[in-house]
């Protein structure tokens, strides 16, 4: 507890597992959200990753397990800003070992963090909250992690999971129906 006031950590899970995961491995999620506090006191702002996506593209940001650069587990397809965050669709290579391991993981519901690797290029301190404001990254990977650094970072859908979802509405209408 610093500064005397406690730190409060909220979990949000998803109602199912995500054991629709499809056979190709595609995922999304956001990887960071803006405006949003990280357990480091980190707040990534709006625009943060402007030019180094403009730079880089989804291409050559890596996508990773456990931000470890020995361990790539498939490619990103599509890195945006929108106006909540960081979003991101990423698919799993599911020829790599490691990436069928973690595409088991996330069927289960049991992995799905997400998390950047950047360098700052400019930020700002707030000395009253001891906050970093980051204004300028220029990010080179997101990994798929156990515990993210911002806890609502987060694998969100997953290809083809609108259909069982369906399914679940009509099912839960007919009862509340009957």
């Amino acid at each position: 507890m610093k500064s005397g006031l406690p730190i409060i950590q909220e979990r949000k899970f998803l109602p199912e597992s995500l054991n629709a995961v499809d056979v190709d491995g595609v995922f999304e999620g956001y990887a960071s959200l803006f405006g949003t506090a990280d357990l480091g006191k980190d707040v990534v702002m709006p625009g943060a990753f402007a030019d180094s996506l403009r730079k880089r593209g989804a291409r050559d940001v890596r996508l990773l397990w456990q931000h470890d650069p020995g361990q790539p587990i498939g490619r990103w397809l599509v890195i945006e800003e929108d106006r909540r965050g960081l979003r991101v669709r990423g698919k799993l290579n599911l020829a790599v070992e490691r990436a069928r391991e973690i595409h088991a993981l996330m069927r289960e519901g049991a992995v799905d963090g997400l998390s950047i690797g950047f360098r700052v290029e400019r930020a700002r301190a707030e000395r009253p909250t001891g906050l970093r404001r980051l204004e300028k990254l220029d990010l080179w990977e997101i990994s798929i992690v156990t515990f993210p650094m911002l806890p609502a970072a987060r694998v969100e859908t997953v290809k083809h999971t609108a259909p069982k979802l369906a399914a679940s509405i009509r099912r839960a209408t007919v009862r509340l129906l009957s």
